[in-house]
C-alpha cells in the first residue's frame, strides 16, 4: 500500500524517494532479490541484451555487489546482465512486477497529443530525426537536457518561434523507457526536452544561449536539487550544422572556465522517447499546485 509505489504520490515526492533509495539501498536489494526463491525469468526492455532463466540464478552484479549465491561449489548458472537491465527486473521483483508490472508498465504514447505519437514512432525506428512536418510545415528539432524536464520545457515554451515541445528520455541504450526506470537510474537516459521550432522565427543559435543561460554547465550530474545520472545537463544535436555551431559555443563558454571543464554534455542526439502523458506540458497546465503558468 506504499502510495510511492502505486501512483498515489505527488511525482515530484517519488522522484525525490527514487533517488534516496538508489544511492543507498541498491546493492543491498539486489543481493536479496538474488538470493530468494523468487528470481524466475527474466525480459528487459533491451534489444541487444535479452535475457532469461529458468532456473534459480546467480546474478552477475555490475555494480560490484556479489550474489549471496556464489559459491566455490558451482552448481548455479550465471546470467550476465548490464546496469540498465538488471535493475528493472530487480524492482519488478520486489515492488509486483515481472512483465507488465508497475515499474516497467509501458506508455502508450498514441494517447498523448502531438508530437509525441511522431517522436515515438522514430525512436522506435531508432533514429533521432532532424525535422518534422505537420499540414505542410516543417518544423526543425532540437534535443536539451537540464535537469528536471518540467521547468526546462516551460523555459523553451516561452522564446518566440518555438511552437511544440515534449518532454521524455534520451542518450541512453534501453527502448521504451518509463519514468519510474529512468529515476531509478536503469537505463542511461538523461530527462529531456525536444524542440520543435521555426527557423524562419526562430535559430538554433537563440535556442543554445537559452540552455546556456538555463543550466549551469560546470555541475556533474545533475541541476539544482535533482541530483544522478538522469538529470545531467547537454545539448544533443540533430544535424551537421547543429553540430557546429553547438560545438563552437562550447568551445566559447569553456573560455569562461579556465581552471574547470564544463561537465554539459554535447554529442549527437540518440532516439528520443517520449515521457508519460502527465509530464508533458506539467508546469503550463498547472503542475502540484494546479496553477497554470504561461
Amino acid at each position: 500500500s506504499n502510495p510511492y509505489f502505486h501512483g498515489q504520490a505527488e511525482p515530484h515526492l517519488y522522484k525525490t524517494f527514487t533517488m534516496h533509495f538508489n544511492k543507498r539501498a541498491i546493492p543491498a536489494i539486489a543481493a536479496a532479490v538474488a538470493s530468494t526463491t523468487i528470481v524466475r525469468a527474466f525480459t528487459t526492455n533491451s534489444v541487444s541484451n535479452r535475457v532469461a532463466a529458468t532456473a534459480l540464478p546467480k546474478v552477475n552484479m555490475p555494480w560490484g555487489t556479489k550474489s549471496l549465491l556464489s559459491s566455490s561449489r558451482g552448481g548455479a548458472k550465471d546470467i550476465t546482465t548490464t546496469t540498465a537491465t538488471s535493475l528493472p527486473m530487480i524492482f519488478d521483483k520486489l515492488f509486483g512486477g515481472g512483465s507488465g508490472g508497475a515499474f516497467s508498465a509501458g506508455i502508450d504514447y498514441t494517447a498523448i497529443p502531438f508530437p509525441v505519437p511522431e517522436l515515438a514512432e522514430m525512436a522506435k525506428e531508432g533514429k533521432a530525426g532532424d525535422e518534422v512536418v505537420r499540414n505542410g510545415k516543417t518544423y526543425k528539432l532540437a534535443t536539451f537536457a537540464g535537469g528536471c524536464f518540467w521547468g526546462f520545457e516551460l523555459f523553451y515554451q516561452r522564446i518566440p518561434g518555438v511552437e511544440y515541445t515534449a518532454v521524455g528520455y534520451t542518450q541512453g541504450p534501453e527502448i521504451e523507457p518509463t519514468y519510474n526506470q529512468v529515476c531509478a537510474g536503469a537505463t542511461k537516459h538523461t530527462e529531456a526536452v525536444i524542440v520543435l521550432y521555426d527557423p524562419e522565427e526562430c535559430t538554433y543559435e537563440t535556442l543554445l544561449d537559452g540552455f546556456f543561460e538555463r543550466v549551469n554547465p560546470l555541475t556533474v550530474n545533475g541541476q539544482g536539487n535533482d541530483f544522478g545520472p538522469q538529470y545531467r545537463t547537454g545539448v544533443y544535436y540533430h544535424s551537421d550544422e547543429q553540430k557546429e555551431l553547438a560545438e563552437a559555443r562550447f568551445a566559447l563558454e569553456q573560455e569562461k572556465y579556465s581552471n574547470r571543464k564544463i561537465a554539459s554534455e554535447c554529442k549527437a542526439a540518440l532516439p528520443f522517447w517520449p515521457a508519460e502523458k502527465y509530464h508533458q506540458q506539467y508546469l503550463e497546465k498547472g503542475g502540484r499546485f494546479n496553477s497554470p503558468k504561461c
